[in-house]
């Protein structure tokens, strides 16, 4: 049953994602309807794979790098359900669907060993943390697309080639305001992530700055990114070309980060 779920939701986000592209050069309605509904079959398997295994296990999926693999994936799908929504791009989808399949991809090959978790008050902090990290890598993820769309869409600006994708995305301000709004939301939620994954530490007796220098000094470099585009957006201004190129370059970061982890 899970090997069933598990390849509904890849070949589904696969068809999404050729879908979207379809969609973003040509245009063609019916090809985005199929894509939203290829991302809602393969969402509902999805939730169903997490469910599945949750029972397996007797934990949520934060213990292996394949059940944390499971989540992330699941929860950037709900965070570009819930933009999508909100600001009606469709677009987007061509830019985050296809990270969602390479993720889940790459997780059907890690160990799916099953990793019994004694419930204690640290398991309680570990969950948190990774909930709260996940939730922010996810808004990161919404963020890297805009980004990316921002620098495509400004590059075509300025060098007065406007070619088929700018009459195909928004304009930069929806954009540059797409990539601040997502940033507020995840970098709180990461840095909240951070702070609970000390306290873990602590309750394993590790010491609040037990550092892994492989594993967690890319983290402080993803929180120092990701703070420099939310405060010099708050303090100083920065906006456009940098922020996008800041979300992208956090992004990178957080992608290093996943695989050290792994």
């Amino acid at each position: 049953m899970g090997k069933i779920v598990f390849n509904t939701a890849i070949i589904g986000y696969l068809g999404a994602s050729v879908g979207y592209f379809i969609y973003l050069v040509y245009r063609r309605p019916l090809v985005s309807t199929f894509a939203a509904g290829a991302v809602g079959v393969a969402l509902f398997a999805h939730t169903v794979l997490i469910g599945l295994r949750s029972m397996e296990t007797g934990h949520g999926p934060y213990t292996t790098p394949f059940e944390v693999g499971l989540f992330l994936a699941w929860l950037i799908v709900v965070v570009f359900f819930v933009t999508e929504w909100k600001y009606h791009i469709k677009d987007l989808g061509s830019f985050v669907i296809p990270l969602v399949f390479v993720i889940l991809l790459f997780s059907g090959f890690l160990s799916q060993e099953v990793t019994l978790v004694e419930k204690s008050e640290s398991q309680f902090w570990l969950t948190l943390h990774r909930t709260l990290s996940a939730l922010g890598y996810a808004a990161f993820s919404i963020a890297f697309a805009a980004g990316i769309m921002y620098l495509i869409q400004e590059h075509q600006v300025k060098s007065k080639k406007l070619g088929i994708m700018y009459f195909r995305m928004p304009s930069l301000e929806v954009l540059d305001d797409l990539n601040f709004k997502v940033i507020t939301i995840g970098f709180p939620l990461f840095t909240l992530g951070f702070l609970t994954g000390a306290i873990w530490n602590v309750k394993m007796q590790q010491g609040l700055l037990h550092w892994d220098l492989l594993k967690t000094w890319p983290l402080v470099i993803v929180w120092v990114v990701y703070g420099l585009v939310f405060f010099g957006r708050l303090f100083a201004g920065l906006r456009g070309k940098k922020a996008a190129q800041g979300a992208i370059l956090g992004f990178v970061a957080v992608i290093s980060t996943y695989f050290l982890h792994v």
